[in-house]
């Protein structure tokens, strides 16, 4: 029974690899400003911390509304109907840039929010000029992410792997000399992180769009390119699935600021072990997305193909790898969970090292929590994946909000807040809700499969 799923390893890891090195990239990105800013002090790794919260919540409905586009060009690659792939990219990519736009628009709007907010001062007032900047990165990154999910229907999900790779490599470069003021460059603290954010995201959207231009495999989907032209019925179908996909995510992402938040009412030190703990349990995270999409795209091709009994298998086969690669990453969380914060921050400081040894202690606590509830981050987000491809969406956002707002929030809230556990008890909560949600969302999909596999036999059955 096991080597049923055991034999789908290998091409799986195959197809979501370069999703996972892409993925990391991003996250990439995001450790290498923190670890450069942890240089200049607790207040700016905050400061960083809360601005970002702001773009994550955005981030999140972007991305999650781009995800709409890979099952509808994996079905119908499956079925080799290029013309019904290309108006899906063609709609998606234009709707994912009118939202990055307002998106955009919306963050600076609601920047005063910073004040009311009861953060520390001088991290607010840190976090102002960084969110500038940081939030007009969010539109090439949403126009990224559309050709990304295009890219990644077709099975080709090397390429968006080759552009982040690119964009690491600018974004750490431009830190370096921004953020410092190395080569006679200017000065600019963690505003010179954001520009570098900004101009590395710009070249990727630019680099992954010329391979597109240039790959025969790409070009019947770009050639005659008339975002003009615009069908309502291929607008309405994107929608349907992206905007709950877009829910989805926001509440799950939602949650994880609100634990942002809350650690800031604690403090800058709290905030700031809790920016720690996030970048790095969120570089596992992104192995479950790479999974995640491999699922979407795999389930997308055998609903296209109407076999429902190979798409259960190469879906379990996906949770069971899933399982078994996050146990890994929360025996290594255990391992090192002392070390691991010291890469953030600089020990020999004397100016910061009291803050910087309670910021340590704080963060390590939290990777004992996180060691654990990243492998349901993991696993809930790979069953996302595979419903998506069922273009299930829907119900399964119901039950995020369920899980993350009615079950975790309030126990992050209480724990945080009211009990002496403070951090922990945040992270806590925030297990709770990944631990429910995985569980409510393989029952959904147990369930779906199940029921469809029925329907085939009967039809089978009556012929």
């Amino acid at each position: 029974m096991i080597v049923n799923y055991t034999k789908e390893f290998r091409y799986n890891l195959k197809l979501s690899f370069p999703v996972m090195l892409g993925m990391l990239g991003h996250t990439f990105v995001a450790f290498a400003d923190n670890v450069m800013v942890g240089q200049l002090g607790t207040a700016e790794l905050a400061a960083v911390s809360l601005g970002n919260s702001f773009v994550f919540i955005a981030m999140s409905l972007g991305i999650g509304f781009s995800t709409a586009i890979t099952p509808l060009v994996a079905e119908a690659d499956a079925s080799n109907n290029i013309s019904e792939g290309k108006n899906a990219f063609k709609h998606g990519l234009l709707l994912c840039t009118i939202l990055s736009v307002l998106l955009f628009l919306i963050i600076i709007l609601l920047k005063p929010i910073m004040y009311y907010m009861d953060q520390p001062k001088e991290v607010v007032e840190l976090a102002i000029p960084y969110l500038n900047f940081v939030s007009l990165s969010l539109i090439p990154l949403i126009v990224f992410q559309a050709l990304k999910q295009f890219s990644d229907g077709l099975s080709n999900t090397k390429y968006p792997m080759y552009a982040t790779i690119l964009a690491n490599v600018i974004n750490i470069t431009l830190n370096y000399l921004l953020i410092f003021g190395t080569f006679g460059f200017p000065e600019l603290g963690i505003t010179g992180a954001a520009i570098g954010t900004l101009i590395s995201r710009i070249i990727m959207v630019y680099f992954l769009w010329m391979i597109f231009k240039n790959k025969e495999k790409f070009k019947p989907y770009i050639t005659g390119f008339n975002l003009r032209k615009i069908e309502k019925k291929v607008t309405s179908k994107l929608f349907n699935l992206g905007f709950p996909s877009a829910l989805q995510m926001f509440f799950e992402v939602g949650i994880f600021t609100a634990a942002i938040w809350l650690s800031g009412v604690l403090g800058k030190n709290p905030q700031a072990a809790n920016q720690i703990a996030l970048n790095l349990s969120s570089m596992t995270f992104m192995v479950g997305i790479g999974l995640s999409v491999a699922a979407m795209v795999r389930v997308g091709n055998q609903k296209g193909l109407n076999d429902f009994v190979s798409l259960r298998r190469i879906a379990f086969s996906i949770f069971f790898l899933t399982f078994l690669i996050e146990i890994i990453f929360a025996s290594f969380f255990l391992v090192f969970r002392d070390w691991l914060p010291t890469l953030y921050l600089d020990q020999n400081t004397l100016v910061n090292i009291n803050d910087n040894k309670e910021v340590v202690i704080i963060a390590s606590k939290l990777l004992l929590v996180a060691a654990f509830f990243q492998i349901f981050d993991g696993l809930q987000v790979a069953i996302l994946g595979a419903l998506r491809g069922l273009q299930d969406v829907k119900i399964p956002a119901f039950i995020t909000f369920i899980s993350y707002w009615i079950i975790g929030f309030p126990v992050s809230y209480y724990l945080g807040l009211h009990t002496s556990l403070e951090s922990i008890g945040i992270w806590i909560g925030l297990f709770t809700g990944l631990f429910a949600a995985s569980i409510l969302l393989y029952l959904r999909f147990n369930y779906l499969t199940k029921k469809l596999i029925s329907s085939e036999l009967k039809s089978k059955r009556h012929f």
